[in-house]
């Protein structure tokens, strides 16, 4: 068995053609291996690594090189893709070399975190991974958002192709990804995918000449689904003016579908709203997010409550050693685990315990419960002055 690293090109008939078989409808169109050439430049600066055997690709994966909003701090994240084996070579092992290798090579570079869609989420907690919310998907009739076309709302709507109206939509994730916690976006080579297809409306909400809202979306059919993606918005204004443009199209399609964060509540948006919310988490095909720390450099400096605790990471390739979490000042400092003086709590964690705890995902007693650390007492209080409880919003799927 031999890893390497591959060259952009090479991907065309090594990594493309694996991950197609794991990913897409096969056999696959004769055409399909030189359409694969229109995703290279979308792939450009990804890390690419393979098995190879006897000259043959019997697995894949790869590496974005992407940042992530983690509790206020915008850190360098890769976020790991195509994770793909060769049918005769499954349970080998071979997943398991890469992203040993992938990782280590990723956090040499910087990458403080790391996320990814799991195809099994027990296989990847094993690599300390921990699960994350998944967008929720929000159906309802145009006809019931007709109060909003009643509501005199602040600012404007920009209606415009995705193509003409990139700039905007990019420079406002920008802004999520510095204000929203867990929020994560591609690189400027991967992003410019949404550009380049064109396939897509943007709607954006404009208030004194800033942007505050948006959404991309497309039309299946005369009579059928607007089919909106992750609807952006800073506040109640901003979400309604998207949606009375929606409003707008009661006599043209049947229903609405609209990507939500975990936190958004779309029955209580207006009183007679019949809305279906759903959160569909299936195995294989419909996994939720699953992130992890790569570095303890990743809580260095964060904003935190004053609480004091040493924690015992124990299992881990990337994440070891006792350590004494300190933010009495508000400003967590990641000490050496002997720096405690006096009497301070101690919790044994693994690396999934410890990133369920940084997301703010999980409360030290889930943790506990879920046989990811050992949590007593009175360390699990100081954990949670820490750590409160934070839903992330991952928003990039890769």
């Amino acid at each position: 068995m031999r890893i390497r690293r591959l060259a952009a090109e090479e991907r065309l008939t090594t990594s493309f053609p694996l991950q197609a078989y794991a990913f897409e409808t096969s056999p696959p169109a004769a055409t399909r291996t030189e359409e694969f050439r229109a995703y290279l430049p979308y792939n450009a600066g990804n890390r690419t690594l393979i098995v190879e055997e006897d000259g043959v690709t019997t697995a894949a994966v790869s590496a974005v090189p992407m940042r992530q909003n983690l509790r206020g701090a915008v850190l360098p994240m890769a976020g790991v893709a195509g994770v793909a084996t060769h049918p005769l070579a499954r349970r080998r092992g071979h997943v398991r070399a890469l992203l040993d290798r992938l990782l280590d090579e990723m956090r040499d570079e910087g990458h403080a975190l790391t996320a990814l869609y799991p195809f099994r989420a027990s296989f990847y907690e094993r690599f300390g991974y921990v699960g994350l919310p998944r967008r929720r998907t929000a159906v309802f009739a145009p006809a019931d958002l007709a109060p909003l076309l009643r509501a005199d709302l602040p600012g404007e709507v920009v209606w415009e192709r995705v193509g003409a109206g990139y700039d905007r939509w990019r420079a406002y994730t920008e802004r999520c990804l510095r204000e929203r916690h867990g929020f994560a976006v591609f690189p400027d080579f991967r992003a410019v995918g949404l550009r380049d297809r064109d396939d897509r409306w943007l709607l954006t909400a404009v208030r004194d000449g800033a942007t505050v809202g948006a959404v991309t979306y497309r039309i299946d059919d005369h009579g059928g689904t607007l089919v909106a993606d992750d609807l952006l918005a800073d506040d109640p204004y901003a979400r309604a003016s998207l949606l009375q443009f929606f409003a707008r199209h009661v006599d043209q399609v049947e229903r609405i579908s609209v990507e939500l964060p975990a936190d958004e509540l779309p029955e209580l948006w207006l009183t007679d709203l019949a809305v279906h919310v759903e959160a569909r988490v299936s195995r294989p095909g419909s996994p939720a997010p699953m992130a992890r720390l790569l570095s303890l450099d990743a809580l260095a400096d964060q904003p935190v409550g004053t609480g004091r605790v040493v924690v015992e990471l124990v299992g881990d390739r990337w994440l070891g050693g006792t350590h004494l979490l300190d933010g009495a000042t508000g400003t967590l400092e990641v000490l050496p685990g002997d720096a405690a003086a006096g009497s301070v709590p101690t919790a044994r964690l693994t690396a999934a315990g410890l990133s369920a705890l940084a997301y703010g995902v999980l409360d030290p007693a889930e943790v506990a419960v879920r046989g990811l650390g050992e949590v007593p007492v009175d360390a699990a209080a100081e954990l949670r002055r820490i750590f409160p409880r934070e839903l992330p919003y991952l928003f990039a799927d890769f």
